[in-house]
């Protein structure tokens, strides 16, 4: 959605690692936010990203209007129906299906080999996949690591929003995902017993309020009771910094 940042190029670069042509859309959607988020405020620079791009050696950016996107009539949405009911979707209830329609739209604009992701919106990413293998496209989709600030907060276009004692504070939740990390390395894969322990972090922030702090299976996105040996985690973060909401997450594999 623009304003980008060092995650973002990353994609750019593995883009050019596997294909031929490397193109990138910029467009802030309208319909993955709901009348009480951000949109308006949404950072934007299309100047500067496009200067971004150039000098990486973008092929082509595709940034279209929303009326391009949106006709005035326009009355068709993709609806992805489970894995968009939980965690993100208890919060951001119409959001997925904004996403999934503005994807398959931008699919149908390109017809790409293959499409990138960043595995900070891993649940994103889950839900791609999913349309992408109901709807029969024929698009490999790859999702890249996070790319994280020195300090180790995920990096997002949001981070802007944060002040500087707000900018300190958000270091709990990337704390966090690495305190969860290490309990696991320990032996303890109680996640009931994993995340009382770590909600402690947040209850003693008062500043930070917690969507949610969670465990769940990397294929289903079901949450666990126990973590299992052979099996692959997500541990998902969503939080409210000051008026900035940040997600976050740690891929692990036991």
């Amino acid at each position: 959605m623009g304003f980008l940042h060092k995650g973002h190029i990353s994609l750019v670069k593995e883009s050019q690692k596997k294909a031929d042509i490397t193109i990138v859309s910029i467009f802030v959607n309208p319909t993955q936010f709901a009348p009480n988020e951000d949109f308006s405020k949404y950072p934007r620079d299309l100047e500067k990203d496009s200067q971004l791009l150039l000098n990486e050696g973008v092929d082509y950016l595709f940034c279209p209007t929303v009326e391009e996107i949106y006709s005035t009539n326009h009355q068709t949405y993709v609806d992805v129906t489970e894995i968009t009911k939980i965690l993100e979707g208890e919060f951001r209830p119409t959001h997925y299906r904004g996403v999934t329609t503005v994807v398959a739209i931008l699919f149908n604009s390109v017809y790409p080999d293959f499409a990138f992701f960043g595995q900070k919106d891993a649940q994103q990413t889950a839900v791609i996949r999913q349309m992408v293998a109901d709807m029969k496209y024929e698009i490999e989709i790859v999702v890249c690591p996070i790319i994280r600030e020195e300090d180790g907060l995920a990096m997002s276009s949001r981070n802007i929003f944060l002040s500087p004692a707000e900018r300190d504070k958000a270091l709990v939740i990337s704390k966090s995902l690495n305190e969860t990390s290490e309990l696991i390395s320990s032996g303890d894969h109680n996640v009931k017993n994993i995340i009382k322990k770590v909600n402690n972090n947040f209850i003693k922030e008062s500043s930070i309020h917690l969507n949610y702090f969670r465990i769940v299976h990397a294929d289903t996105f079901k949450e666990i009771d126990e973590l299992k040996l052979g099996n692959s985690y997500f541990i998902l973060v969503a939080a409210k910094v000051g008026n900035t909401r940040l997600i976050d997450n740690l891929l692990i594999h036991l």
